[in-house]
């Protein structure tokens, strides 16, 4: 299948942030474009604006000045939605609301050539409730882009009951002919992103409300081990909180009030109170021009930590030993379980279960659990928690030991699965659901976490980095711990390991 020719006309409907964008990259990609708002004067002032955008990158350096012209001269404003009848392909990005919508596709309908392709760039709402009622329901698509659109790479392309799938596979390499990383899904709530991305901002807020940090030391373990650009309170504080819980209440509802997208009392609260983020000044964090970013918490060890014993082999922790090794540290290594010898401690990475169960159930002394880290050797922190019998004297050992690697030592409260195995683990589970259920191929979820909100792996080749099995453990001692659904693992996991499959070999649902 061959992308939309690049003398297709493309016309796109609303000329707000997300809809200048989406004209803007159709503009770049070679398009006559026409932009229509149904305010008067916006689609003129909004190709002024991008027009302005692209004069800024002309001064950096990045686009040439005839190249600016000629993207200028390929967009036009349009004041009348008549003026929109020879497009080929219609975008819109107008108000999220299922009805304004349907009437303005109706609209289209009537108005365009039955050849004319019209694509939705709705975040949240049903391709298929959007097509319902139309005399060619095949014709309509979702195209979701992401905002910024000249900036983000991905684009969903999301197929409702009865999109035809050769008007998706167009779109789909119209989105790469266009310089973006498209991906199929098919029309369910959330689609991927919206959908996969709930456990990063619900587990952060759980550990908050369980007292297992603040939020800046969660956060900074979520950026600092974990490798993610941000963490959820910030990340939210950015979005906005009444956006972002708006669409967790909407993916919760959706789903009829399936626990694992229950909303946070914790985001409501702020929301109940006008607390949302940066816009309003405040969220999680001040962003008064007085105001002084909290640090996160850390431990400090006197202790000194020259050697240490290893027993048996580590997992996803091993590259751990050459850090320890670099930094001067004699290592013993022999038989085990997969445990760290200092002094009287006994460090392991987490499983999942509380530091205090794990202690219990496996015979072990002075129990020191770790966290996951997205690459054991560039990682700055790393969090830790301790079984309720383990001495302050063997703790210190172990934060010493830590130390000694160069990595800052977070101490969270104990609970299951600390903070980002925990995440990673209840990303990897959804996007395992998501496969599972039809909703896109594993590659496509793995490229839509990581091209649409900057993860820096994907959840599913996380899990496979981590080990299925580990993975599966992580989940079934947190559900256990919980006594929730919440936590229950998907059917994909089990049967991937139970069949030794891989994760990421799935075909696309369209």
């Amino acid at each position: 299948m061959s992308a939309l020719d690049s003398n297709a006309l493309v016309a796109v409907i609303g000329a707000g942030a997300m809809g200048a964008g989406i004209a803007q990259v159709a503009a770049q990609a070679g398009h006559p474009v026409k932009l229509y708002d149904n305010r008067p004067g916006a689609a003129a002032q909004a190709i002024t604006g991008i027009d302005r955008q692209l004069g800024r990158l002309v001064e950096k350096g990045k686009l040439q000045g005839a190249a600016r012209e000629a993207i200028s001269a390929r967009l036009q404003p349009v004041e009348a939605i008549e003026g929109l009848a020879d497009a080929r392909l219609v975008i819109e990005a107008i108000v999220e609301n299922l009805q304004v919508k349907q009437d303005l596709l109706r609209q289209l309908e009537g108005l365009c050539g039955s050849d004319c392709i019209l694509a939705s760039n709705t975040s949240s709402l049903s391709i298929t409730s959007l097509a319902a009622g139309l005399q060619r329901p095949q014709q309509v698509v979702g195209m979701h882009f992401f905002n910024p659109a000249p900036l983000m790479a991905l684009v969903e392309i999301v197929s409702g009951l009865a999109s035809d799938p050769a008007i998706a596979a167009l779109l789909y390499e119209t989105a790469k002919a266009w310089g973006k990383k498209p991906v199929h899904a098919r029309s369910t709530p959330g689609f991927i992103v919206n959908r996969v991305a709930r456990p990063f901002y619900a587990e952060s807020l759980r550990l908050l409300q369980e007292g297992a940090a603040d939020c800046a030391t969660l956060d900074a373990l979520l950026r600092d081990a974990g490798g993610f650009r941000m963490g959820a309170f910030e990340l939210t504080d950015l979005i906005g909180h009444d956006v972002n819980y708006a669409v967790t209440c909407s993916v919760f509802e959706a789903f009829y009030g399936d626990f694992r997208f229950q909303p946070s009392l914790v985001q409501k609260e702020l929301v109940d109170a006008g607390r949302l983020g940066r816009k309003s000044g405040q969220g999680f964090y001040r962003y008064a021009d007085d105001a002084e970013r909290p640090a996160a918490a850390e431990l400090h060890s006197q202790a000194h930590a020259e050697t240490c014993v290893v027993e048996g082999q580590l997992g996803v922790m091993q590259p751990l030993l050459q850090r320890l090794r670099d930094s001067g540290v004699g290592i013993t290594e022999r038989a085990g379980t997969g445990l760290i010898r200092v002094g009287d401690a006994t460090l392991a990475l987490s499983d999942g279960r509380l530091a205090s169960e794990r202690a219990r159930d496996d015979g072990l002394r002075n129990l020191v659990l770790l966290d996951l880290a997205l690459d054991y050797q560039a990682a700055s922190r790393i969090a830790i928690s301790w079984s309720a019998d383990t001495s302050a004297e063997a703790r210190d050992q172990a934060v010493a030991l830590l130390q000694r690697a160069g990595l800052k030592v977070t101490g969270i409260a104990d609970l299951p699965g600390l903070v980002v195995l925990r995440t990673v683990a209840m990303l990897a589970n959804e996007a395992a659901d998501a496969v599972l259920q039809g909703v896109g191929s594993g590659a496509d979820i793995d490229l839509a976490m990581c091209a649409g909100v900057n993860y820096p792996r994907g959840p599913l080749a996380w899990a496979e980095q981590i080990g299925v099995g580990y993975t599966l453990k992580v989940l079934d001692h947190l559900q256990r711990s919980y006594g929730e659904s919440r936590y229950r693992p998907s059917l994909l996991l089990r049967r991937s390991q139970a069949e030794g499959a891989t994760l990421l070999t799935g075909s696309s649902p369209v």
